[in-house]
């Protein structure tokens, strides 16, 4: 992509969640933006956006809507990515997809830049941004792998209904508005009550009986890290919390890393706050890591039933650093 003074951006799928978030995080990090084009699907068409104290209009995404558009921040799911993201390539954009669509494929890199920045060089003009538990994992694993190399990881994920966008997360605001009113409640989003319940299903099932979710994080793992010898394994669930994700994890590395060595080499890591000191109740929050752009690390504790065992505790904002901010994060890097 040529180097510019300023860029023309555009945001597909910018009346959702993290596409709104992609819009009030380019204006809080005063990306050069010289244009903001909005799109999303004819339902959408009209709707007005502020950015930088003006209402500008959302468009509907058509083959035409990316000529002069420098760089496309992609967020309306894999089936529009697969579609109009060539599309827009053709027209001289480059994109950054938010969806599962590019992921795994071979050709385009997958990002966080933070770990490997590195993979940016040479793309071919689409860059793919890792599921958000990926993110908040492999922003507190790296620093450790560096440290001691990982061996194994076993993660078991919280996640929040804002993952799968507004409808999941009116459902959870209804369905407890109308159950502490004692009424029916309506489900639509998920096979089950989502309000003061826990769903360990997140996408669908695959034959070996894990979740596409939980297959993603195993395979993004290891390609963001370029290790096939990476072992993961997952389990993906819904909680009743509006914003932010949270995963229990426990690492066998190759090395001893004590706790303590565990908690400097997270503390150097860019991006990680270490916030941890049991004697407090001083542990990561999803409530209060809502709206922030780190990720937050607890509970950093050994494993004494392997001979290098850790366990941690990760949350961060799935919104921000699980996707806006990761996406935006990109495109600074490449107008630099």
């Amino acid at each position: 992509m040529q180097k510019k003074s300023t860029y023309v951006v555009a945001v597909v799928g910018a009346t959702g969640a993290v596409g709104r978030e992609m819009v009030s995080i380019l204006e809080e990090r005063k990306f050069p933006v010289s244009e903001l084009v909005l799109l999303a699907s004819d339902r959408s068409e009209g709707e007005r956006i502020e950015f930088r104290g003006k209402n500008i209009p959302v468009r509907k995404l058509t083959k035409d809507s990316f000529a002069g558009v420098d760089i496309a921040l992609f967020t309306a799911g894999s089936e529009r990515s697969l579609k109009f993201a060539p599309v827009a390539v053709a027209a001289g954009s480059v994109v950054i997809d938010n969806s599962s669509a590019f992921r795994m494929d071979p050709k385009v890199p997958l990002v966080i830049p933070e770990v490997n920045a590195a993979d940016l060089e040479g793309h071919a003009g689409i860059i793919a941004n890792p599921n958000c538990s990926t993110i908040g994992l492999l922003m507190a694993l790296k620093p450790l792998h560096d440290a001691a190399k990982i061996r194994r990881v076993v993660v078991t994920t919280f996640q929040s209904v804002s993952g799968t966008g507004k409808e999941a997360i009116d459902e959870l605001a209804g369905q407890t508005v109308a159950l502490l009113n004692f009424k029916d409640i309506e489900k639509k989003v998920y096979p089950h009550q989502i309000a003061f319940n826990c769903i360990p299903q997140i996408d669908g099932f695959l034959e070996d009986g894990a979740t596409r979710e939980e297959m993603k994080i195993a395979g993004e793992t290891k390609k963001i890290l370029g290790d096939d010898s990476f072992k993961v394994t997952a389990t993906c669930v819904r909680v009743p919390v509006f914003r932010c994700h949270a995963e229990a994890v426990n690492i066998e590395t190759e090395r001893k890393l004590g706790a303590n060595d565990a908690r400097a080499a997270l503390a150097g890591a860019p991006g990680v706050i270490v916030y941890d000191d049991p004697s407090r109740s001083l542990y990561p929050l999803q409530l209060d890591t809502a709206g922030k752009d780190d990720v937050y690390v607890g509970r950093i504790r050994e494993d004494a039933t392997v001979p290098n065992g850790l366990n941690l505790w990760i949350v961060s904002d799935n919104l921000r650093k699980g996707a806006a901010l990761n996406a935006v994060q990109i495109a600074e890097h490449l107008t630099r």
